[in-house]
């Protein structure tokens, strides 16, 4: 009995081999995970099972915050700072009479020069406190 074929054109050529990666990769990093699941598990001695310290919990727990949000915290804000086409570069300002004209450039400034959360000026000194 002889199998019909359809003809291949380059579309399902391309789709064939595009599904043919996916299925290798996803075959990798499910048997990468299986490996790792089957490793020995290390044994804890029973006695640290028993007594918490919980102020080296809740330090081990604000060094793991400030070292995962630490590096955010660098994050260029605004990523179309810098360009033409940013619309928070716009900005509206007034004066009246001899006083310090007044802005609203003040307040978006920092983030239209590719500012970041530590470059604020209200939360910048929070935000350092968190860089490592």
């Amino acid at each position: 009995m002889a199998r019909h074929a359809e003809p291949r054109t380059p579309r399902r050529s391309a789709l064939l081999k595009a599904g043919l990666t996916v299925t290798a990769a996803g075959a990798a990093v499910f048997g990468a995970g299986a490996a790792a699941q089957a490793a020995a598990p290390v044994p804890l001695p029973v006695d640290s099972l028993s007594r918490t310290d919980a102020g080296a919990a809740g330090a081990g727990a604000l060094a793991g915050v400030t070292q995962g949000l630490g590096p955010l915290t660098r994050l260029q804000l605004d990523p179309l700072a810098n360009t033409g086409v940013d619309p928070l570069d716009n900005g509206l300002g007034t004066q009246i009479a001899d006083f310090k004209p007044v802005g609203t450039n003040l307040v978006t400034d920092h983030i239209t020069k590719g500012g970041a959360v530590a470059d604020l000026p209200v939360v910048g000194g929070v935000a350092r406190g968190l860089l490592p």
